[in-house]
């Protein structure tokens, strides 16, 4: 099942016209695809490292409707690297995003909670029970946590939970694709085979964290939102979400920008660069 499900997910990102650039090329490469079981007692744990606000996977289910009893559960997880060729038009940035890289973050996404949509009815048409956590109603990111805003359900922390990365200085996600990417997740009432391996360190894959040097990032931050300490969420999110979206949004007719720096031109843009 897992096998033919991954192949459906990668079959619907290289051939979905809402993977399609504008003037050609794609937002993402061909994905990774992780899962992680509903009972892992990560998800517990993260009602204290992200907030009591965070959802389990079961109370994912009942959000959708299907009552807190479903069982068994599994977490199906995929990173969306992005293209070379977006990365690379960003790399050249010092302010704000590049076109490209504003593209893809707001038609990206577009296009991942489509994948999402479709993984659930991929799922559904064989009996299987699912809900995309991002397009449950009750879903949000506006919590309030002791490191700025942090949302119902991190992809990012049930990616880690899946074995697809860790952490970083930045406060993103490296996988083995690297840092420039997309994420999302279904949960599913099927137990599949979790991704194999034993759990890495949260920094693993962090340069900085793991060999005491690096910080590349540091300095590609425009309004220094980085430091050796880590990410002032509240900084870049002044930044990302209002001052580079009313720069730069507008001439290109998107209204998410992302920004994107300290994800390009750093040692983990499209690598593992501790593997």
């Amino acid at each position: 099942m897992l096998a033919e499900l991954a192949a459906a997910i990668k079959q619907t990102v290289s051939t979905s016209p809402g993977n399609e650039m504008p003037g050609g090329g794609r937002y993402f490469d061909e994905p990774l695809i992780g899962v992680a079981a509903g009972n892992d007692p990560l998800f517990l744990q993260y009602k204290e490292i992200v907030g009591p606000f965070h959802w389990l996977p079961n109370e994912v289910m009942a959000q959708a409707g299907f009552g807190t009893q479903v069982t068994p559960l599994s977490v199906i997880s995929w990173v969306l690297p992005i293209n070379s060729a977006v990365r690379l038009s960003n790399r050249r940035e010092k302010l704000f995003p590049s076109r490209e890289w504003a593209l893809t973050r707001h038609f990206g996404e577009i296009f991942n909670s489509q994948l999402r949509r479709q993984v659930v009815e991929w799922l559904t048409s064989r009996g299987i029970k699912a809900a995309a956590p991002l397009l449950v109603d009750g879903w949000n990111k506006a919590n309030a946590s002791l490191g700025g805003l942090t949302s119902t359900w991190s992809e990012r922390h049930v990616a880690y939970a899946a074995r697809l990365g860790t952490f970083s200085l930045n406060d993103g996600f490296i996988s083995e694709r690297g840092i420039a990417h997309r994420l999302g997740s279904v949960v599913a009432a099927i137990e599949l085979p979790a991704s194999p391996g034993q759990l890495k360190g949260v920094y693993d894959n962090c340069l900085y964290h793991n060999v005491g040097r690096c910080g590349v990032c540091i300095p590609r931050c425009p309004v220094k939102a980085l430091s050796s300490k880590g990410h002032d969420k509240n900084l870049c999110r002044e930044h990302v979400y209002i001052t580079a979206q009313q720069q730069v949004g507008p001439s290109y007719g998107v209204n998410q920008t992302g920004c994107g720096l300290c994800q390009t031109a750093v040692p983990c843009e499209g690598v593992n660069p501790c593997k």
